[in-house]
C-alpha cells in the first residue's frame, strides 16, 4: 500500500512517518492512510518506536496546517457525510494513541487544527523554536475534532483546554512546554538528528512493558482505582513472563549492565 501525501521508512530500528504535501496545507495524515497507519508506526521485524515530521519543504514551515478550508463545504455537503467522515477518522486517531510502542511527534512550523492535534495524540511532542500549536476551529466556527477535546483536558486541564479552544490563539513552542503540550524544545538546524536520537533510546526498551503500560495508563481517567488495579495487576503478569524481564532479571543477578538504563543513555549524550 502507497500514499503520495505520505513518507515511510524504517532505519536502525526506528520508523519514521512524513506528511509530505508542501503545495497545500496538510490534510491530516491519517485521513489519507486510513486504518493501517499505526502499523506502519512499527518496524514489523523489531517492533521498534517511530515519529512523526512535517512537509518535506522546509520552506513551508509547517507540520500540519490542518483541513482543506477552501473545499471543505464541496467535499463534504450534509451534515450526514461530514458526520460519517470524521467518526472514519475517529478509529485513526484511537489506534495512534493506543499503539503499543513509544511514539513521537517532530512540530516544525505550523500544527494548526487537526495538525495539533494529530501532533498531542503523540506519547511525546518535541518542537522546533519557531513551532506553533493552533485550536484554530473557532475561526472559522467549527468545534475541536481529531481527538482534540479529549487530548487538550487530559493534558493541561480544563480550564486552560478551553482558553485555548475559545481563542484559536496560537501557543509557540516555549510557552507549550510551560504548559505542558511539548515535552522538549529541540535546535531549529538538528531537530531531525534530535528526534532520531530520542526515538533511538527506546530501541532497546522493554517494547511489550512499555506498551502495556501505556495501554493502562492512556485509561486512567476513564476508570475507578479498582480497575485500575485489576488493570494493572494483568499488566504485571504478562510483562512478568516476557524474556526481557528474565533476562534483565538474570543480568541483575550476575551484576551485568542492565538491558536498558535510562540514566546511563543520559551520560552518552552528553559525553
Amino acid at each position: 500500500m502507497t500514499y503520495s501525501h505520505i513518507l515511510f521508512n524504517v532505519a536502525d530500528g526506528i520508523a519514521t512517518i512524513t506528511l509530505n504535501r508542501p503545495e497545500r496545507p496538510q490534510r491530516p495524515v491519517a485521513a489519507n492512510a486510513g486504518r493501517p497507519r499505526p502499523r506502519h508506526g512499527r518496524n514489523p521485524r523489531t517492533g521498534r518506536p517511530g515519529y512523526s515530521g512535517g512537509d518535506t519543504d522546509r520552506r513551508c514551515r509547517r507540520f500540519c496546517a490542518g483541513g482543506d478550508v477552501k473545499s471543505m463545504g464541496s467535499r463534504l455537503g450534509s451534515a450526514t457525510k461530514a458526520r460519517g467522515a470524521l467518526r472514519d477518522s475517529h478509529s485513526n486517531m484511537y489506534d495512534l494513541m493506543n499503539l503499543e510502542l513509544p511514539v513521537i511527534s517532530l512540530v516544525d512550523g505550523a500544527a494548526a487544527g487537526a495538525g495539533a492535534n494529530i501532533a498531542l495524540a503523540a506519547d511525546f511532542v518535541l518542537a522546533t523554536p519557531r513551532a506553533f500549536l493552533m485550536q484554530a476551529f473557532v475561526k472559522i466556527g467549527l468545534v475541536p475534532d481529531w481527538g482534540g477535546m479529549y487530548i487538550l483536558p487530559r493534558l493541561i486541564g480544563l480550564q486552560k483546554a478551553k482558553e485555548l479552544v475559545f481563542t484559536g490563539r496560537r501557543v509557540y513552542a516555549e510557552e507549550a512546554k510551560e504548559m505542558g503540550l511539548v515535552l522538549k524544545i529541540v535546535g531549529q538546524d538538528t531537530a531531525m538528528q534530535e528526534a532520531r536520537a530520542f526515538a533511538g533510546r527506546f530501541v532497546n526498551a522493554p517494547t511489550k512493558a512499555l506498551g502495556l503500560a501505556k495501554n493502562v495508563m492512556n485509561q486512567s481517567y476513564n476508570l475507578d482505582h479498582r480497575t485500575m488495579l485489576e488493570m494493572e495487576a494483568m499488566a504485571q503478569a504478562i510483562a512478568r513472563d516476557t524474556d526481557f524481564h528474565k533476562e534483565a532479571i538474570r543480568r541483575f543477578a550476575a551484576k551485568e549492565a542492565p538491558l536498558f538504563d535510562w540514566e546511563s543513555l543520559d551520560k552518552k549524550a552528553a559525553e
